[in-house]
Formats: structure tokens, C-alpha cells, sequence
């Protein structure tokens, strides 16, 4: 059997492997790579090192992510080629490998594009530097909150990693925690930025076991940490922390045209597996969504069960026991929801110790029926009715709302609600997420303000 990859630390002192190693396996139990974790005093001593450090002059951070993208995309980075490492990506995270690539392109493109996407933020009255000559007379200056961003990342797609090089962009020192479930991606990233150009000091890989994460985040200026509620619970009130819990995406129907939004419906709840965020998991549909929920389980129950290095695969796979917890997780809160998709169950064992995850659709009898705050790491989706009277309640905590709506009055009622993070109207998928469009508002509203100067 090949030896196990070593996906070792990437502190201030260059790469270290720990006594410590966390065995990472491929969907059918076989080890394929170690991962060191390291002791809370390896943590300090290189977080201090990204406090000690001077941030790189911005013309250089440019080149370097440019460079790192181009590596990350096509080169052999850490021993992995290109190929193998989307290879193994979606043999240990179950991500269909087409996912796996656009997701590496994505990455590639992002770093390109990092420091021009954080210009969408920048106030438009506000120049970078001081010595720009507009302060002779007084102007705003758009300048970090701190120095070091730390950020605890989410396994379930790898273009959770495209964010957080906007920090990098914007001068940041930057340390990742990564997820115990893909870390290949953030290890292959960060060993790119630091052959393009970006030294040890300047961005790190911090994986560590859960009674040492939160010294990552302790020891930062800022923060960004991925997860659920509990995660919201947790670091909600931390003006530091900027929470990413999850985004219980939204459709609302109104006309009586849906069968022309059919394809955009099935789209948004299957798009990446259904893994992601901004994926659909709740359709509100004005009247009876009987027959849009039909037509929808009809589309999705087509979609094969295949191992996610098909080149066909649709469907994420999880290992098969904790495939069979996340399906009883489902059937444990259906609770009277009438079944059209999945309700005898979604497990399809591959027999390899695998298994893929296959959609359900669920028909729910009012608006705010609980289910349809549910968010599951595949399609799952609950239609439920809803009426000009239900309002926006039923509409709000969720990141993207693609509403199909000529209601005017309803949708200046859907962009004032602050938890409804992004409005889409018409035909849009709720995946739909171009650079230029904030993802839970930019993040360099988070990670800058602006500084008023002037040179008398």
C-alpha cells in the first residue's frame, strides 16, 4: 500500500510535521494522508510571527496571488500534480470531481482577481494610501481594522478558500484552520502563495485538534469561522468574528408560470450536490406547490447514483455510515411532511463502504413549518404554501432569496429585511454568485473602515 501523504503544518518556520497526525481517509476507509496538528504553543509562536511581520507592498501581493492562482490550477504543488489532487479531493470529500474542478479553476481565477474584487468594497469616496493627493485637501482612507485574520474553514466545498485570499489582498496577514474533512485544498493553496512570493509570515496553516481552534481565532485580530448554529450561537455577539452558519436558500413562486422556472428550481437545489450554502432547501410557492414539487422530484429522482470521480456524478457521497446518520437525521424530523422524493429513504451503498446521498423532496402544509429551516449537506428540499399574507416572515434568515415575483411593494419589503442577505429576481439560480456580488456582504466591510487624513 503507498504511504500516506503528509499534509504537514505550515507555521512561521517553514513546514513541520507533528508527533500528532490525524489519519485522513477516502470515502471507503483507506488512509491517504496524515494531517499534523499542532500544540497550542506552536499556535502562539506563529500567530506572534504574523503580528511581528510587515505586510507585503501591494503591487507584490498582487503578482504573488496571480501566480499562486496559476500554480494551484496546473502545477505540482507539495509532490500532488493538478489531476491528483482534484482526484483525491473528491475520493476523500465525496464532491463529484466536476465540482472538484471548476471549483480548482474558481480558486485560480479568484486569486487572479482578489485584490480588483476588493475594490467593490472600497467606498467610492475613499483612495488607498495617504500619500494619495486627494488628502492634501482631506479625504477618506480605507485602512485595515488589524493585521491578522484568522479563519476557520468549512470542508464542504473547496471554494470556501476563494474568500479569504481577498484578506491576503488587502494586506493581511492570514492563518487557516483547516477543516478535517478537505484540507487538501487550503495545504495546496497556501504552499502556492508561498512559492509565488508570500513568505512564512504572511500566511500560515494552522490544523489543530478542537481544544487548541480557538486559540487560532484568540490570537487573530479578526476572524471568520464556518459552521453551523452552533457556531452562530457561539461567536454571534463577537464584534471580532465574523460567523459563516448556514444560508437556508430560498425560492418564492408567485405567478402561475412556473413550469418556465423549472430547470433554475432543479438547479439550485442540486448545483455542487446540494452541499452548498447558497443551495435551495425551501420553495414557497403562492397557492398549491403540489405540482411544482412533482415536477421537481420527477427532474431529481433521474439524477444517477454514481462514485464522485465519475465524470457524470451529480450527488455527493458520504462514507456509509455517516450517510445512513444523515438520513436518519431527515426521517427523524419529517414529521408529517407528505413525502414525494426519499421518504423510504436516501442512501444508495455503492458497496465500497460508500454511500450517495440522493435527493428528497418534501411537500410541508404551512409556510412556517420547521422543516423548512432544515439544511442538509445534499438536495434536499421543502415546498411549502405561501400567500400575500404570510408577508416576509416566512421568507427571512437565509442568504439568498430568488424571488419570481412582479410584486414591486413585496420585493422593496424583501431588500429592506436585513436578514435576507441577497435578493435575486427572475430566473436566477441561487447559486449565481459572480465576484462582483457580495456573498454575505463583501468582506472587506468586515476586515476595513476608513480613516479620515488630510496634509495641511
Amino acid at each position: 500500500m503507498d504511504e500516506p501523504i503528509q499534509l504537514d503544518a505550515l507555521g512561521a518556520g517553514g513546514p513541520y510535521r507533528s508527533r500528532s497526525r490525524l489519519p485522513i481517509r477516502e470515502l471507503g476507509g483507506r488512509p491517504v494522508a496524515e494531517l499534523s496538528l499542532v500544540p497550542r504553543l506552536y499556535v502562539q509562536r506563529t500567530m506572534a510571527a504574523l503580528h511581528r511581520a510587515r505586510t507585503m507592498p501591494a503591487d507584490e501581493r498582487v503578482s504573488a496571488l496571480t501566480r499562486a492562482g496559476r500554480l494551484f490550477e496546473t502545477g505540482v504543488v507539495g509532490g500532488l500534480g493538478a489531476e491528483e489532487y482534484r482526484h483525491i479531493v473528491s475520493r476523500v470529500s465525496g464532491m463529484p470531481i466536476t465540482v472538484v474542478r471548476s471549483a480548482a479553476s474558481g480558486i485560480a481565477h479568484r486569486a487572479g482577481e482578489a485584490y480588483r474584487t476588493t475594490r467593490y468594497a472600497r467606498p467610492e469616496g475613499a483612495v488607498d494610501d495617504w500619500r494619495d493627493p486627494l488628502t492634501r485637501s482631506g479625504q477618506a482612507v480605507w485602512t485595515r481594522r488589524g493585521d491578522v485574520f484568522a479563519v476557520h474553514a468549512a470542508g464542504n466545498h473547496p471554494g470556501v478558500h476563494t474568500l479569504w485570499l481577498e484578506a491576503l489582498a488587502m494586506g493581511y496577514r492570514v492563518a487557516v484552520r483547516p477543516s478535517r474533512r478537505e484540507p487538501f485544498t487550503p495545504h495546496r493553496l497556501i504552499t502556492a502563495l508561498r512559492e509565488s512570493g508570500f513568505g512564512e509570515d504572511q500566511v500560515a496553516l494552522l490544523p489543530t485538534d478542537y481544544s487548541v481552534a480557538d486559540d487560532v481565532i484568540r490570537d487573530a485580530d479578526l476572524a471568520m469561522v464556518y459552521g453551523g448554529e452552533e457556531v452562530v450561537s457561539k461567536y454571534g455577539d463577537d464584534v471580532r468574528v465574523l460567523p459563516q452558519g448556514p444560508g437556508r436558500s430560498k425560492i418564492l413562486l408567485t405567478e402561475d408560470d412556473w413550469e418556465r422556472h423549472l430547470g433554475t428550481i432543479v438547479e439550485s437545489v442540486s448545483a455542487f450536490g446540494g452541499t452548498a450554502c447558497v443551495n435551495t432547501t425551501a420553495v414557497f410557492v403562492r397557492g398549491d406547490p403540489a405540482p411544482v414539487a412533482a415536477a421537481v422530484a420527477e427532474r431529481l429522482a433521474a439524477i444517477p447514483s454514481l462514485p464522485p470521480e465519475d465524470d457524470a456524478a451529480v450527488l455527493p457521497v458520504q462514507p456509509v455510515t455517516d450517510a445512513r446518520a444523515v438520513e436518519k437525521y431527515l426521517l427523524d424530523h419529517v414529521d408529517g411532511a407528505t413525502p414525494l422524493l426519499g421518504g423510504d429513504g436516501i442512501v444508495h451503498d455503492l458497496g465500497d463502504g460508500s454511500g450517495v446521498l440522493r435527493p428528497a423532496v418534501f411537500l410541508v402544509d404551512r409556510p412556517d413549518a420547521p422543516q423548512t429551516g432544515i439544511e442538509l449537506s445534499f438536495p434536499c428540499v421543502w415546498f411549502a404554501p405561501w400567500s400575500p399574507a404570510d408577508g416576509v416572515g416566512p421568507l427571512r434568515n437565509t442568504l439568498v432569496l430568488t424571488a419570481m415575483t412582479r410584486d414591486d411593494d413585496l420585493v422593496d419589503r424583501l431588500v429592506d429585511d436585513p436578514s435576507i442577505r441577497n435578493v435575486y429576481l427572475g430566473d436566477a439560480p441561487t447559486f449565481w454568485m459572480p465576484q462582483w456580488v457580495p456573498h454575505d456582504a463583501y468582506l472587506g466591510e468586515f476586515l476595513m473602515r476608513t480613516k479620515g487624513v488630510i496634509r495641511a
